[in-house]
């Protein structure tokens, strides 16, 4: 049978429900700026961690599967109890039910098949149990590797008791709806937001994205607002064909040009775009240290060809030592930030650029 139709009564003195808000580690501060949308219903906590906000909210949680710059949403309980064993006590128990209710109750029935508990000993006899009586009692399956319904439990840091989490969707919001065609090594959705607004988008922009891969950083800056013009250019014709994939399937297609295109010899006049992004070869999985010491150069040079005077510009580069000794020669080009971004153990770093 499932349970989860029916609303737990809200205690009357709680200032609303706990968050714990994931980001990629180095966005935190843009994270705080688009969490400023739901004003007095959503407020920040002082124990953030990095790649980590903490807040309170009173607002639909619905609401919260648009931030464009959050990994995942978790609902977060703390059980003061020495032990996860007394988390099967019918108090403990009612309160972590009550939590997976109110994720599946923003759904459709029938959105969550199979649940999955992400914990240190989670194939213990206790947490066994646990996670078997929460999928008994949700009408759901155990998933044995991963679940739409994902929930964690970790020591607290004061090691006295455990956190409590519930992902408020069925799969991270990193995962964005419309990447029907993924490549080796494609851009994470909130970092490519985060750099389009680093360029403070504006709808008069000529954009141009240099090495658009899968058209992330393209699709992206479209969906924040319009541009007068959209380019996206990449030599590979796979990349090519899966931008476009991505775009119609994103419904912003009309208003982007794909073009094969070189970055370092581009068929536009001088000083024709406002605005220039790009994810560049790390060297890892694309290219090499060796090709990057060439290819990096000329594309700084013909990027300040083609970009206006006072032009914006952000890239994504884990060449680090490269990037800052050519733009430290560079006459055109003005430093105005570096973020360094945690990739999933690859640290690159952003640079926010304009053209002097």
């Amino acid at each position: 049978m499932k349970y989860y139709n029916k609303r737990p009564a809200l205690q009357p003195d709680q200032p609303g429900r706990r968050l714990e808000i994931v980001v990629a580690e180095g966005l935190e501060p843009l994270a705080r700026r688009e969490l400023g949308q739901f004003g007095r219903a959503l407020r920040l906590e002082n124990d953030e961690r990095p790649g980590v906000i903490r807040a309170r909210y009173t607002g639909d949680l619905r609401a919260l599967s648009g931030l464009r710059l959050a990994a995942s949403v978790y609902l977060a309980r703390h059980f003061a109890v020495p032990r996860p064993r007394a988390l099967l006590g019918d108090e403990h128990l009612r309160l972590a039910l009550a939590d997976c209710q109110t994720v599946l109750r923003l759904y459709p029935q029938g959105t969550f098949h199979t649940l999955f508990l992400s914990a240190a000993g989670a194939d213990s006899a206790v947490l066994l149990r646990l996670k078997t009586e929460l999928a008994r009692r949700l009408g759901l399956a155990v998933g044995s590797d991963d679940g739409d319904l994902l929930l964690r439990l970790r020591r607290d840091e004061a090691q006295t008791g455990w956190e409590w989490l519930v992902r408020i969707s069925p799969r991270p919001l990193a995962t964005r709806s419309w990447r029907v065609c993924n490549m080796e090594g494609a851009l994470n959705g909130p970092v490519a937001c985060a750099m389009n607004l680093l360029t403070a988008p504006a709808a008069g922009d000529v954009y141009l994205n240099i090495g658009c891969g899968s058209g992330t950083l393209l699709i992206e800056r479209l969906l924040l607002a319009p541009a007068k013009r959209a380019i996206g250019c990449d030599t590979d014709p796979q990349a090519l064909a899966c931008t476009r994939a991505n775009l119609e399937a994103a419904g912003v297609g009309q208003w982007a040009e794909v073009q094969p295109w070189d970055a370092r010899a581009l068929p536009l006049p001088d000083a024709a775009v406002d605005v220039i992004t790009g994810d560049l070869p790390f060297g890892h999985l694309v290219g090499s240290h060796a090709q990057n010491l060439e290819l990096y150069p000329a594309l700084l040079a013909e990027a300040a060809r083609v970009a206006r005077p006072g032009a914006r510009c952000a890239l994504l580069s884990h060449e680090v030592r490269l990037m800052e000794r050519l733009l430290a020669d560079s006459p055109v080009w003005r430093v105005n930030e570096t973020i360094l971004v945690d990739l999933g153990g690859l640290y690159p770093r952003i640079f926010v650029l304009r053209r002097a």
